[in-house]
């Protein structure tokens, strides 16, 4: 390898060398000339490797100890606290297609571009080469993959959210079949957070399967294995036949039976998600990417890609998340980001107790209450989107089957979103066609987990829009293909817990268990349902005992019927938006199409016979 020994020691080139893979060796020889580091440190699967990129994070300052045991904290810079939608570009050739809503680069500019933003950026600085797996070890499910940064605090939070996967690269006896991601923090400053994020690239090189990302921290934007390796999983997937998503997998528990179903759900950023796969009495295992295959008995598997969370702390409390909150406040190695800290303590926002008004956050080292940022908007104690990054067996309800290779059947896939005028709590599709499109045409209200402005109604098919890099129709198509190859269909089911009236919450947090134990008994046949032209909605004879059961709390005949009321013209309204998004796309499924009139007819048909536009479900 033409590296100078100095950076590259011998010892770690034997490291590399007892991979037995070219193509390891041409991309760590690249990308350490491209990006000049002082000094290449390869990690292996041992203890005393991985502890040392824990203990250098805490050592160069990327990470800070607090009082608790095992926890630190972290921040990124002020200006890089979400996914970069902007600069999160497909790099393209002229024969691939892609749909509109996928922002590309054409592939020679866009590595021009980054090479050149990426030439030195490593200056300076010590670089850790990593294996990890993608899934659990020796799983047909599973993918490779080599990440290359100049991060302690990225390359500690994959130690926490993947598997170490070193003596499984070895196993790939010389393939190239495996991803590999390059990241830079760039240049610092005194804060040790990025200086040049109008800088800031995130590019997917599909053809390479690899990412390359300069200039950000923000674990969105940096941890290859995350979101990016998401989609060139998708890419690979799309391009087999199976399936990548963004998708938790968990197990409902009924009260009082014997018994466990596994459900996937996917639900944009900060749409109840990981409170979902949390909720009290179920298993938990995974809380944000899966891959799907059919196994051999017909039935849907999958696994969880992760063997960690990055969560969203915002509104974790001991009461809606008790779980989360017990681990977030005992002992255990855990890393913080971005919340306000005070005397050693995290604080963040809606955690359920007064915030203290002062203390260090991601906006300042001294920050105070009233403190503004440059635009002159006021600073919050801690930031909106701020994370903690924990491995699941952490957790009390950790489901046995985390590390399964072979993965845990499907009984159900859930579909959320954050919709305050339209959709009811929750409801069951008409069939696997109608619950594709269910998942097709999911919108949500935005909210700090992207750059941006709050509160806009945006469309993420299958919550995967941010991540797709194959056509909208090719992808579509895959979800009804998929169906076709199962001999046991998975039911699919749509929950929405933020609807609202005079702008108040018609529901509570805590609801949700009752919707997945309702959405668990249908999977068995065990409650009748109202067909409504949306889907199948619970019966209000159902709800009342699973609420006084759950809860020991009566629900009212007038709250079921506020939550699930048919709003006939809030729904014709969302198809017209559906109708101008897809008619603007290629090659959309026909039987997609079809069932989009087909929904749309059924409303009107509604409609028509009732005479109003919203229609109690005691009318139905």
């Amino acid at each position: 390898m033409n590296i100078d020994k100095k950076v590259l020691s011998q010892e770690d080139l034997e490291k590399l060398l007892y991979l037995n893979n070219p193509k390891v060796l041409k991309v760590v020889e690249e990308f350490t000339l491209l990006c000049k580091p002082a000094k290449v440190k390869v990690i292996t699967d041992s203890q005393q490797d991985i502890d040392y990129v824990r203990e250098y994070a805490i050592r160069n300052g990327e990470e800070v100890k607090l009082s608790m045991e095992g926890h630190t904290i972290h921040y990124d810079g002020y200006y890089d606290q979400g996914r970069d939608k902007k600069n999160t570009l497909v790099l393209t050739t002229p024969e691939m297609k892609m749909s509109k809503v996928i922002g590309t680069i054409p592939q020679e500019e866009g590595l021009k571009e980054i090479y050149q933003i990426m030439d030195g950026a490593m200056a300076g600085k010590e670089v850790l080469v990593r294996f990890f797996s993608l899934g659990p070890l020796n799983s047909i499910f599973s993918i490779c993959a080599m990440q290359i940064t100049d991060s302690f605090y990225v390359a500690h939070s994959e130690d926490i959210l993947y598997r170490s996967g070193y003596e499984a690269f070895k196993k790939l006896n010389g393939s190239e079949d495996f991803f590999y991601l390059v990241h830079s923090a760039g240049h610092l400053d005194e804060r040790g957070v990025t200086k040049n994020v109008d800088q800031r690239r995130i590019y997917m090189d599909l053809k390479e399967y690899r990412v390359l990302t300069v200039n950000n921290q923000y674990a969105g934007n940096s941890l290859g294995l995350k979101k990016l390796a998401l989609r060139l999983a998708i890419y690979k997937a799309n391009h087999e036949d199976w399936l990548t998503e963004h998708m938790f997998i968990m197990g409902i528990k009924p009260q009082n039976k014997e018994r466990i179903s596994y459900f996937t759900g996917a639900f944009p950023s900060a749409c109840g998600k990981t409170s979902t796969a949390m909720v009290p009495g179920q298993t938990i295992v995974g809380d944000d990417i899966a891959y799907l295959r059919v196994w051999n008995d017909g039935t849907c598997h999958a696994v969880n890609i992760e063997q960690g969370i990055f969560g969203i702390i915002t509104d974790v409390n001991p009461v809606d998340d008790p779980f989360i909150y017990e681990v977030l406040t005992t002992p255990r190695e855990l890393i913080f980001s971005n919340v306000l800290v005070n005397n050693g303590r995290p604080y963040w926002l809606n955690m359920g107790m007064e915030l203290p008004n002062e203390g260090k956050n991601h906006f300042s080292d001294n920050w105070k209450l009233g403190d503004k940022d440059k635009e002159g908007k006021a600073v919050e104690h801690a930031h909106k989107n701020a994370r903690y990054t924990v491995r699941i067996n952490e957790l009390s309800n950790v489901d046995e089957n985390l590390h399964n290779p072979d993965g845990v059947p499907i009984d159900g896939f859930i579909y959320g979103g954050r919709d305050s005028d339209t959709s009811v709590p929750v409801f069951q599709s008409l069939s696997w066609e109608h619950g594709v499109y269910v998942g097709a045409t999911i919108e949500s209200e935005t909210t700090a987990a992207t750059l941006g402005k709050v509160g806009v109604r945006e469309f993420s098919p299958m919550a995967n829009l941010d991540f797709l890099v194959v056509q909208l129709g090719k992808y579509i198509e895959n979800h009804l293909k998929f169906g076709k190859r199962l001999e046991k269909l998975p039911l699919v089911f749509a929950t929405n817990y933020f609807i609202k009236e005079n702008g108040q919450f018609l529901s509570e947090k805590v609801d949700k268990k009752v919707w997945l134990i309702w959405m668990e008994g249908r999977v068995h046949g065990e409650y009748e349902a109202i067909e409504t032209p949306i889907g199948f909605i619970p019966k209000y004879e159902d709800l009342k005992p699973l609420f006084k059961q759950v809860f020991n709390r009566d629900y009212s005949r007038e709250q079921y019927e506020k939550q699930f009321s048919i709003r006939i013209q809030k729904f014709l309204e969302k198809i017209e938006r559906m109708e101008q998004i897809y008619g603007e796309e290629e090659d959309i499924p026909e039987v997609f199409t079809s069932i989009l009139k087909d929904q749309k007819a059924r409303l009107l048909s509604f409609r028509k016979k009732h005479g109003k536009d919203t229609v109690s479900p005691f009318e139905i």
